[in-house]
């Protein structure tokens, strides 16, 4: 069909694929800590506290005193591509793009900080994408994580007139090629370290017990990646849960609790977090360096952190893998 002289450019249709995941600052230093801390802490979804108590306590004490601890975290992993987080992200959303090619356009964005998730579906949209695929990075479902990439997508869809088709990638704690993927990054990482470690850690990001009591599936889907991948490497994995705060009793047991234990127990410790797409603050300061201290302040002697699936030939096929099953009909 001949457009009109006087119509305005329209973009062929295509297939978008927006990959999300958690946020980071934009640089190591307190201001921009500040304000990611104060978008990450003030979703109602995260910090399931009345706003009318919690505000008053995140603005004037945390705010306050957090970010420039957070800061120098930040900044013992910072990189010269800047937060591990953000890069390695660019890193999957370009390995997907060079896969898919011309059959879909693949974007990436950050629930809490930038890219944010309204602006890059504005991006995919104006480059012709009418059906879009969300790619929520979390392998395990959980409300403060996965609830709130579909929570900021639907906000952003208020404001459209013309809004893209939507599917969501499910959670795939449980899936073959998930569990496959992390037995093959596992396996080759045990197979450079110059022992054989006694005790195989999972350790998960850590949720306030509450939510599992609330019907959060989170806690038996961690719990699950778990036993699958245990089986699927013939031997034990045990599972704990990091990033506590605040006073209410948290999932258990506690990484850094059980890294003390295993010190003093003169046990060797090799830890990975499976519930990490991608490295970050998380994984690179409070397991590898931080959980390191703690384990040989103990006495321990040997320890390893495993790398996340991250952009590497497992990772990335999983997430081919994926993505295919979710676009089919579509593509």
């Amino acid at each position: 069909m001949t457009l009109p002289p006087d119509h305005p450019p329209v973009a062929a249709p295509q297939i978008g694929v927006l990959l999300v995941n958690l946020g980071t600052p934009d640089a190591p230093d307190a201001p921009s800590v500040r304000r990611y801390l104060a978008e990450f802490l003030s979703d109602r979804r995260v910090v399931e506290i009345p706003q009318i108590l919690w505000q008053p306590i995140l603005r004037g004490i945390i705010l306050t005193t957090r970010p420039k601890k957070s800061a120098h975290a930040y900044a013992q992993v910072w990189t010269d591509d800047g937060s591990p987080l953000a890069a390695i992200t660019r890193a999957q959303c370009a390995a997907l793009q060079g896969v898919f090619g011309d059959a879909a356009r693949v974007a990436y964005a950050m629930r809490y900080g930038k890219p944010a998730i309204g602006p890059a579906i504005d991006t995919l949209m104006a480059a012709g994408c009418q059906r879009i695929l969300i790619v929520p990075m979390y392998p395990q479902y959980c409300a403060a994580t996965t609830a709130t990439v579909v929570d900021a997508v639907g906000e952003h869809m208020k404001t459209l007139r013309w809004q893209p088709a939507l599917r969501y990638l499910p959670p795939y704690h449980d899936d073959a090629a998930y569990i496959a993927a992390l037995k093959a990054s596992v396996e080759k990482e045990l197979a450079a370290l110059d022992y054989t470690p006694d005790v195989l850690l999972a350790s998960f990001h850590g949720m306030p017990e509450r939510t599992l009591h609330l019907g959060d599936p989170y806690h038996c889907q961690c719990r699950k990646t778990a036993r699958l991948l245990s089986e699927a490497l013939g031997r034990p994995v045990e599972v704990a849960f990091q990033s506590r705060f605040g006073r209410a009793k948290w999932l258990e047991p506690a990484t850094d609790a059980r890294l003390e234990a295993l010190g003093k127990a003169g046990k060797s410790v090799a830890i990975f977090a499976p519930g990490f797409s991608a490295d970050c603050l998380e994984t690179l300061e409070e397991l590898a360096i931080r959980g390191r201290e703690q384990f040989e302040a103990a006495g321990g002697a040997r320890f390893a952190y495993l790398p996340c699936l991250n952009a590497g030939a497992p990772g990335m096929a999983m997430i081919e893998t994926l993505v295919r099953r979710e676009l089919a009909g579509w593509l």
